[in-house]
């Protein structure tokens, strides 16, 4: 029985079906070592899309639900937006119907290069595979897969990286002819984000309410100060200028607004009643044990400053609508940070009497707790009453304003997604597609990397430090050419690999030692999904505190690209790598970053030690200086940038277009490389185990390229490959169809003597 790791139950649960292979080699001391090979699938590669795409479509369903709960609007409006849902319940539906495919497939663990054109197969990716290569106590690993691209919808008009740019530019005439306000891409991701951080921190507040009324007055500081957090953090995402915008937007959409814009300047009118004052001084919070009311720390979380949504000086007759629609928010928003400072000056002050017992507590106007209840009070003098009644009353009132101010800045954000929606094309919904698919194929080699990196890493505690402290550097070595269709493909993958730097891994205690127990679990949605990783029982309790605690663990991830074949060839002489070009540089600056934090962290002496002793400094500055230098097939560049990743504990990917022929060669000469550097290979048997480990012969004496995912893991009783000749050489002369129909016969003949 063959075990991937050391924990069987991983091995049968996210590997199977692998292959080993042990060789035996002569070092340059004239003695032998042994080398153990092993190739296996992944089960991520079904199990990561079909969970994403039911993220998917739960995402787009509620946001169908969020669009018809944002209420009565305009005519114009309440067109688009029925518009807008029925592009979404297209896209449902097609997601529905991939994931009933993909639910009916059994059999291999993986997609192989011949399926890749599939439609209902594009989220899945391409042979992926997992290699280790152990060396007495030395371990290699490494993860192959195809590049993360949407073969099936083609490249025809280029990959992501193109497309998305394209469509940028486009979308301003679309938001335009319908009459549309333009976010560009990060202001829609920032509405994304604040949503979600509002959706999120909003229960979290009442549950800590309810949680603080049913502690006792002694054990409330806990809980008071994760109230007190919980409640910064919610004013604090509100405070954004798209908030603002997005609630005069929804404003001006609703039935009834009339522009009434006029060509002189109106009088000044009086300011409202309800205006809230400029000199009003700022609310103060009760943080100080003796009760003393403070000022809040003049912080970025500072929710309960004046100044926080700044004042419009100056409104023309039409703005006054939106002048009151602000006014009532900031209402809400003050009476969040009064009830707040009642709850807390309220607490402190019965912490002060359980200290004094039956002292008399010093008493100055400040610190009387009915003056710290009718201070804050919005209705005035409250009667004397039991303390919880007090604090029941201050909890009630302040989760009420949560839920309000929650409620507006739902609605506001919902419109600005909207619009963006509505300045989307049919163009724009076919990119949605492509991205999900390539995101989805990316994420699963990338979960399957993490696995396989953490548990070859559970004793290392230099490595688990670095990866709650810094996170975990991924390199992705791509070997596509920039000709013809793989820049295309090279396009969708930038983008997929760039997506992954959103995800955040979190491990968590798994139940039992089951298989199914084990597999990762996704959640989250769109630019924002989490990969949770059970582990048994007794290695999640192993773990430092802060991985036991679910701190959401980082991802670096870079690309680096050079093209090898023939097609890379015709690239440089007659085409253009910019892309290329562009691509490594762009990632060798992140490199550099992760390398710089890591060291902030970690000393250099406590990463993995090689036999090279190159620091890796200076394996910087060489990969750098390659990156810079104008060299046809620089394949330097991959070297070096795989070394500094495994100097730096990170997860090595290798990719080309179908993750055979070009990764296979890849990962065969990275391989004995490393025996020859790390593990004295003999020189003279370099070229001898290079062809050893690119070729071997199987039961039914056929030989066979067992790197080939396709060949290695699967039975052999393929067809033979078919031989096609050019058409257009039948044209010429009608003598040549002759030669071609005897030498067609005798193929045949031969073939099946």
């Amino acid at each position: 029985t063959l075990y991937v790791f050391n924990t069987p139950s991983l091995s049968f649960s996210v590997f199977k079906n692998a292959v080993c292979k042990v060789y035996r080699f002569q070092t340059v001391d004239s003695k032998w070592m042994l080398v153990r090979e092993q190739m296996a699938e992944c089960t991520l590669s079904f199990s990561v899309p079909k969970q994403l795409i039911g993220l998917y479509i739960q995402e787009d369903t509620n946001r169908i639900h969020e669009l018809k709960d944002l209420g009565e609007l305009s005519p114009h409006w309440d067109n688009l937006r029925k518009d807008v849902i029925s592009r979404y319940d297209q896209i449902i539906k097609e997601y529905q119907d991939t994931l009933t495919e993909l639910e009916k497939i059994t059999g291999p663990s993986f997609k192989p290069s011949t399926s890749k054109g599939q439609r209902f197969l594009e989220f899945i990716p391409i042979n992926l595979h997992t290699q280790r290569m152990r060396v007495t106590y030395s371990c290699y690993d490494v993860v192959t897969v195809g590049a993360p691209a949407a073969h099936s919808q083609g490249f025809k008009n280029g990959g992501l990286q193109k497309l998305l740019s394209k469509h940028e530019s486009e979308k301003k005439s679309y938001s335009t002819a319908y009459q549309c306000i333009y976010y560009p891409p990060e202001q829609t991701a920032k509405a994304r984000e604040i949503l979600s951080v509002v959706c999120e921190l909003q229960p979290e507040i009442s549950a800590l309410a309810d949680e603080l009324l049913q502690s006792s007055k002694v054990n409330f500081r806990n809980t008071l100060q994760n109230l007190e957090e919980k409640t910064e953090q919610f004013v604090h995402a509100l405070k954004d200028e798209l908030v603002k915008s997005a609630l005069l937007a929804l404003h001006a959409a609703r039935p009834g607004y009339v522009c009434r814009s006029q060509t002189s300047a109106p009088p000044s009118p009086a300011k409202p009643d309800s205006m809230p004052s400029t000199t009003e001084e700022p609310p103060t919070i009760c943080n100080n044990v003796n009760g003393a009311q403070t000022p809040l720390r003049e912080s970025k979380t500072s929710p309960l400053r004046s100044d926080s949504i700044p004042h419009h000086k100056e409104y023309d007759e039409e703005e006054w609508a939106s002048v009151s629609l602000f006014c009532m928010f900031d209402r809400v928003w003050a009476s969040v940070a009064k009830n707040l400072n009642s709850v807390i000056a309220l607490l402190e002050k019965l912490h002060e009497q359980e200290n004094n017992n039956n002292q008399e507590p010093t008493t100055t106007p400040q610190h009387i707790l009915a003056d710290v209840i009718t201070s804050h009070s919005p209705d005035g003098p409250v009667a004397p009453v039991d303390w919880r009644g007090q604090l029941s009353v201050l909890l009630e009132s302040l989760k009420g304003c949560v839920l309000e101010v929650a409620q507006r800045a739902r609605r506001s954000l919902l419109f600005v997604l909207l619009q963006e929606a509505a300045g989307n094309t049919a163009q724009g919904l076919q990119l949605q597609q492509r991205r999900d698919a390539v995101f989805s194929q990316a994420l699963a080699a990338l979960a399957c990397g993490f696995i396989m990196r953490l548990y070859a890493g559970l004793e290392d505690k230099v490595f688990l430090k670095q990866l709650h402290e810094v996170g975990l550097l991924v390199q992705f070595e791509s070997l596509l050419s920039t000709y013809s269709e793989e820049i295309g493909m090279l396009e969708d993958m930038e983008v997929g690999v760039s997506d992954l730097s959103t995800v955040r891994f979190r491990i968590t205690e798994a139940q039992s030692e089951d298989g199914d127990a084990l597999m990762p679990l996704i959640t989250g949605r769109r630019e924002r999904f989490t990969v949770e990783v059970p582990l048994p029982p007794q290695t999640f309790q192993a773990l430092p505190e802060e991985l036991r605690h679910g701190k959401p663990l980082r991802i670096i991830p870079v690309l680096f690209n050079v093209g090898i074949n023939e097609q890379q060839t015709i690239a440089e002489r007659f085409g253009d790598i910019s892309l290329q070009e562009r691509i490594n540089h762009k990632n060798f600056e992140s490199l550099e970053a992760y390398y710089k934090s890591l060291t902030n962290t970690l000393p250099s002496e406590a990463l993995p030690s090689f036999q090279t002793q190159t620091d890796i400094k200076d394996l910087l500055e060489t990969l750098g200086h390659n990156v810079g230098t104008k060299k046809r097939k620089n394949v330097e560049i991959l070297w070096l940038a795989g070394m500094i990743c495994r100097r730096m504990n990170g997860v090595r990917f290798t990719s080309c277009k179908s993750a055979k022929d070009r990764t296979s060669m890849s990962v065969t000469l990275e391989q004995c490389c490393l025996l020859r550097d790390e593990h004295q290979l003999n020189k003279d048997h370099f070229i001898r185990a290079l062809d050893c480990m690119r070729s071997g012969r199987l039961s039914q004496g056929e030989l066979v390229q067992w790197d080939d995912p396709e060949s290695g893991s699967v039975a052999l009783n393929k067809p033979a490959s078919r031989h096609f000749y050019p058409i257009a050489l039948l044209l010429v002369s009608s003598h040549l169809l002759v030669v071609w129909l005897i030498l067609s016969l005798v193929f045949l003949l031969a073939k099946y003597q």
